[in-house]
């Protein structure tokens, strides 16, 4: 099975932390990723997330973003840097709720996972050859195209409390509803920004 994992480094963080993400479709073992991470098996330290939660690249990248940067200044709220990135998609500061709404759950079939490299034998091979032991699924770019297809705006909208906004059907990402998508996309992005601002 190729891997399709790929290796960003987002912009205002240190290059020396790489972020690691794959994308996943048809998920035949998530009762197991998820068991390996309630019972804090190290090999498994990622941010398993629902991908049906995920309206686009720019939307879990904002939230690994303000997950490294809260590592980076020791401002975490949950056990990990990789949990963290679960509970920085949720507008709210409720830990428990985030992992219910964002995170893997037994019949999660789309999963996006996520790995920063916070230790030196964290590498692109490590990580890509783990998950392509670990993960029974078909693995698929992870590009917003892609998202666009699995996205639930329904429940992602819900999940936000935006439920006043249109939102464009999956086939239309790209074309005539892309302004109610960039709408919904940035109204995501603002509120895990904000949250625990206030």
């Amino acid at each position: 099975m190729s891997s399709t994992l790929e290796t960003i480094n987002l912009p205002h963080l240190p290059s020396s932390l790489p972020v690691h993400v794959a994308l996943y479709r048809d998920i035949q073992n998530a009762p197991f990723l998820r068991q390996q991470l309630i019972s804090g098996n190290s090999d498994f330290e990622y941010a398993f997330i629902d991908a049906s939660m995920v309206l686009s690249r720019a939307h879990v990248s904002s939230a690994i973003f303000r997950a490294v940067n809260d590592y980076l200044n020791e401002r975490l709220k949950s056990r990990n840097v990789h949990s963290e990135i679960v509970f920085s998609l949720s507008p709210t500061n409720n830990i428990a709720d985030s992992f219910r709404k964002f995170g893997i759950s037994d019949s999660t079939k789309d999963l996006l996972v996520v790995k920063v490299s916070v230790t030196p034998e964290v590498t692109h091979d490590a990580v890509a050859t783990h998950l392509a032991r670990s993960v029974e699924g078909s693995p698929v770019p992870f590009n917003d195209e892609t998202l666009s297809e699995i996205a639930d705006v329904a429940k992602i909208k819900k999940a936000y409390k935006l439920g006043a906004l249109p939102s464009a059907s999956a086939g239309q990402v790209n074309g005539a509803g892309n302004g109610d998508n960039m709408r919904l996309e940035n109204s995501i992005i603002g509120a895990i920004a904000l949250r625990g601002a206030t």
